[in-house]
């Protein structure tokens, strides 16, 4: 099962973390499983960028975005050649490290 390294994130996660989700999870819903609050304003359908993560370490393991996903990104504060939406990348076999971005494009934000 592999690991996903959460990088310390003052609101959501600032202490960061180290969790474990099963090969096929997206990261959001991995994050979610684990009480790590990341927003996911279209409730993880691909329609906005409030879920972007920029992944440090372990980037091929999640396979190809798809053109849909690489257009929202265009649209995500902070973009990195290695960003993606949290609830597009499925995990593969290997470990990954994200980092939060301090901010998102959503100017309302609730709790889930």
């Amino acid at each position: 099962m592999p690991a996903i390294t959460v990088l310390p994130h003052p609101e959501i996660c600032p202490q960061g973390a180290r969790i474990h989700a099963p090969t096929g999870t997206t990261i959001c819903e991995a994050l979610l499983d684990h009480d790590i609050e990341i927003e996911h304003a279209c409730e993880m359908s691909c329609a906005c960028t409030t879920c972007h993560v920029i992944v440090r370490e372990g980037y091929a393991s999640l396979g190809e975005p798809s053109e849909e996903e690489e257009d929202l990104l265009d649209k995500a504060w902070g973009l990195s050649p290695t960003s993606r939406l949290s609830c597009q990348a499925r995990l593969g076999t290997q470990d990954v490290t994200i980092e939060i971005p301090r901010y998102t494009i959503n100017h309302a934000r609730e709790r889930h």
